[in-house]
């Protein structure tokens, strides 16, 4: 995310506009599941508070936001100031929504355990793909549509390509997984996906990177060179606990990669976050092994030594101008001429230093999500 491991906030109602974290007396489930907003969207930072949520994914178009939490996904029109919220008591099958973005014409949601939803604007309907549909996992991590037309969509049972897009057509869905690919898919858990400029597909795992192009599979992982050692960041490690010490899956992960006596947050084969930008360079956000970067030939590791925020990456975001955008557990930053600048954190107006989601909105301001708000800069200025 969040982290981005699990969603397990709480579920709260509605959209409310902030007061400073430290003023925040509002009541959450006092707000109206629709209704305007009084914001003032002439400073440079607006917060606006979603209570105990996380904040995964931002969808940005004209003057409408949507924002995309762990309980429901919000619509919110800067112009009007008009939002609604859509959950499980409107149409979606779980409030959790690990991703929302506009497909083949239509707003979809990716959910936590409700599969793939899209949207009806019109009559304001929902229709839900689920594992009988074809869907691989009613968890769906992230959507994309490729240049040739296909549909492919992450879940944490290996990844769906829909052939030509038709998700009404159960003989269009294929399904990847780490048996019938022979590993070529390295784990099933799949969160993220990216398509390169010469088309191949790029999927971010739990257990490494994987290259989808002209049927045939490749894959790395820390052995081959992606994320930082352990020796290089085991001072700089956020958090204490780890997920393998609740949870059976992440510490198989961990033991299959010869960390299970690694008792920190810290796995470098377990990708959160993946872009690739125009020139074709891969880049990956890794849990405690800092953010790598892919030639497809050479990786090369960049953590808190090379002046990098944090070494928790949890989002990253390639702006219209073409320039990296990293969230981390230490704050908001960007990639400029191959440096880092300082970070943006609560102290210069961030709602909260752990960065999950970004969305670049028309009228040039930025939308960042966190756990408990989004923030919306009005300007990121060079």
């Amino acid at each position: 995310m969040k982290t981005k491991y699990r969603l397990l906030a709480a579920m709260v109602c509605a959209l409310a506009l902030s007061l400073p974290a430290k003023a925040q007396h509002s009541t959450p489930h006092s707000q109206p599941r629709e209704g305007k907003l009084a914001a003032d969207l002439s400073k440079p930072f607006t917060h606006f508070r979603v209570g105990n949520r996380n904040v995964k994914s931002i969808y940005s178009e004209g003057t409408v936001v949507w924002v995309g939490t762990s309980g429901g996904v919000v619509r919110y029109d800067t112009k009007t100031e008009a939002y609604k919220l859509y959950d499980n008591k409107n149409g979606l099958l779980s409030n959790g929504v690990f991703w929302v973005g506009r497909l083949r014409g239509s707003i979809t949601v990716g959910t936590y355990g409700g599969g793939l939803s899209v949207l009806d604007e019109k009559n304001e309907t929902w229709q839900t793909f689920n594992v009988p549909d074809g869907l691989g996992d009613a968890f769906v991590y992230e959507v994309m549509d490729t240049r040739g037309g296909d549909v492919w969509i992450a879940t944490w049972s290996g990844a769906n390509r829909v052939r030509g897009g038709d998700l009404r057509d159960r003989s269009k869905w294929d399904l990847y997984t780490v048996e019938n690919t022979k590993g070529g898919l390295p784990n099933d858990w799949v969160y993220g996906l990216a398509e390169g400029k010469n088309g191949e597909i790029w999927l971010a795992t739990e257990g490494g990177l994987a290259r989808f192009h002209k049927g045939k599979w490749d894959n790395w992982n820390h052995a081959k060179g992606q994320g930082a050692p352990y020796e290089k960041v085991k001072n700089a490690i956020a958090y204490n606990s780890d997920p393998s010490q609740v949870s059976t899956h992440h510490a198989r992960q961990k033991e299959e990669m010869g960390l299970q006596n690694i008792n920190v947050a810290y796995n470098p084969n377990y990708i959160v976050a993946m872009e690739v930008d125009a020139q074709g360079i891969v880049w990956v956000g890794t849990w405690g092994g800092g953010l790598g970067r892919f030639d497809g030939k050479k990786w090369k590791n960049y953590t808190t030594t090379e002046g990098l925020h944090g070494n928790h990456v949890f989002m990253l975001h390639i702006d219209r101008q073409g320039v990296l955008w990293v969230g981390t557990n230490n704050g908001l930053g960007r990639m400029l001429n191959g440096r880092f600048e300082k970070p943006m954190t609560t102290a210069q107006g961030l709602y909260s230093n752990t960065v999950f989601s970004m969305a670049n909105a028309d009228d040039g301001s930025l939308w960042i999500g966190s756990y408990g708000g989004v923030t919306r800069l009005k300007s990121p200025g060079r």
